[in-house]
C-alpha cells in the first residue's frame, strides 16, 4: 500500500506544470499582460489626426507598450520637446540618444542647429539615423516653427525629398513618421503659417501612401478653426501661456511663437504614440 502510494504521488508530481514554468508547447498565456511583443508588423502608412488622440486611448496596454521596443529616433527642437513631456505624462518616456548612443525604443535628441536652418537641421537628422542605421526602425523628423517661410519652402520641400529618399535607399527596412511643421500664434499678420500649411498639404501628398504623418498642425488648430482671416494658427487652449505654460519652454510671448501648454501636450502628444504605433504595428 505505501509503495503504491509513494508511485501515485511520484506520477502526479511529475504531471504537475506549475504556472510559472514554460509550457513547451509554447501555448501558456503571458504572465504579465502588460508586455507585448517588440517585433515590427507591416504597419498603417497614413495620416494621425485629432481622431488618433482617441484612437491611442482605445488601445490595449499589451499594444500601447509594443512601441517600447521599436527603435525609433526622433530629432527636434522646442516643440518636440513638448511632445516628448507629454509622452512621458502618458507613460512612455523618450530615452536619450547621440551619435555615440544608439536609440533603444523611443529616444529623442535635440537638434544642435539653430532654428530658422532647417537645411542644416537636415544634414544633421541624416547623419545620426545614418550612424545607426543598423539599430533604427522608425526615424522621425520635426521642423520648428521658425525653419519654414514664404522665401524658403519650395527649397525645404526639395532637400527634405532628397533628404527621405537618400535614407530609406540607404538603410533596409525603415519607417518614416513626417511631422507636419508646428503653427504659432499669430492675432495681427500672418508670419510663416500659411506656407507651414502649404509644406504640410505637400508632405500629406508626397509621403501618406508610404509613410506615417503626424498632423500635428490640424490637431494644434482643432481641424483649422483657430484661424486669423483665412490663416490657421495654433489655438489659444493649446499655447503655452500664463495659465497653463510649456513644462519646458516657459510662457509664449503674445504672437509669434507656438510651444505646447503643458496639459494640451499630455493630450496632443497621444497621437503622437499613436503615429509610432501606426508606423510599427
Amino acid at each position: 500500500m505505501k509503495k503504491l502510494s509513494f508511485s501515485l504521488f511520484v506520477i502526479l508530481i511529475g504531471c504537475s506544470n506549475p504556472g510559472t514554468a514554460p509550457d513547451p508547447n509554447g501555448t501558456n498565456p503571458d504572465p504579465n499582460p502588460n508586455t507585448a511583443s517588440a517585433a515590427l508588423g507591416k504597419g498603417q502608412p497614413g495620416v494621425v489626426t485629432l481622431p488618433g488622440i482617441e484612437a491611442w486611448e482605445k488601445l490595449p496596454a499589451t499594444e500601447k507598450n509594443r512601441i517600447k521596443g521599436w527603435n525609433a529616433l526622433f530629432m527636434h527642437q522646442s516643440v518636440g520637446g513638448d511632445l516628448e513631456d507629454g509622452a512621458e505624462a502618458n507613460g512612455f518616456k523618450f530615452e536619450y540618444f547621440d551619435l555615440s548612443s544608439a536609440p533603444k525604443g523611443p529616444s529623442g535628441n535635440v537638434f544642435s542647429v539653430s532654428n530658422g536652418n532647417p537645411i542644416g537641421k537636415m544634414a544633421e537628422f541624416k547623419k545620426n539615423v545614418m550612424t545607426h542605421k543598423s539599430t533604427v526602425n522608425i526615424a522621425i523628423f520635426k521642423f520648428g516653427y521658425a525653419d519654414i517661410n514664404d522665401t524658403n519652402k519650395e527649397e525645404v520641400k526639395k532637400a527634405y525629398k532628397t533628404m527621405i529618399d537618400e535614407l530609406r535607399t540607404a538603410v533596409t527596412g525603415i519607417r518614416f513618421i513626417h511631422i507636419t511643421p508646428p503653427l504659432i500664434y499669430i492675432t495681427s499678420k500672418d508670419d510663416g503659417n500659411a506656407a507651414k500649411v502649404d509644406v504640410a498639404q505637400w508632405m500629406k501628398n508626397t509621403f501618406k501612401d508610404k509613410d506615417v504623418i503626424y498632423e500635428l498642425e490640424e490637431i494644434e488648430s482643432n481641424n483649422g478653426t483657430c484661424k486669423l482671416g483665412n490663416v490657421i494658427r495654433i489655438c489659444d487652449e493649446n499655447r503655452s501661456t500664463a495659465g497653463c505654460s510649456s513644462k519646458n519652454q516657459g510662457v509664449d510671448a503674445p504672437e509669434g511663437q507656438g510651444h505646447l501648454c503643458e496639459q494640451a501636450a499630455t493630450r496632443i502628444s497621444k497621437a503622437f504614440l499613436m503615429s509610432i504605433y501606426n508606423a510599427g504595428k
